[in-house]
């Protein structure tokens, strides 16, 4: 595994160590599962397992572009919403985080 990749490896599991509710496993669920997301969609599918705001989800899909490096943020015109998409080379290291991490526990 590249540096580059291992760093990423090691962020993304510091990211999900702090994750206290599920939401953050949530999120980068649906991410991988959908592979290109706005705010809008991802709200809507975080609202319907999350009591949570716009804003809130906004910040988190934010956090993770920028400082996970995971996600490729596009925007064709001033009028459309930005959409973020998962890159490739990283989707396959996202999973196995996903896997190797175990969900938090109610106990």
């Amino acid at each position: 595994m590249s540096s580059m990749k291992s760093e990423i490896a090691s962020r993304l599991a510091q990211f999900l160590d702090l994750d206290t509710d599920g939401r953050r496993r949530f999120v980068l669920g649906v991410i991988l599962e959908s592979g290109e997301i706005t705010v809008s969609a991802l709200y809507k599918a975080v609202k319907e397992q999350f009591e949570t705001s716009r804003k809130v989800v906004a910040s988190l899909l934010g956090y993770i572009c920028s400082k996970l490096g995971i996600l490729r943020a596009h925007k064709k015109s001033y009028r459309l919403p930005t959409v973020y998409i998962l890159k490739e080379e990283y989707s396959d290291l996202v999973k196995s985080v996903l896997n190797a991490n175990v969900a938090p526990s109610d106990s």
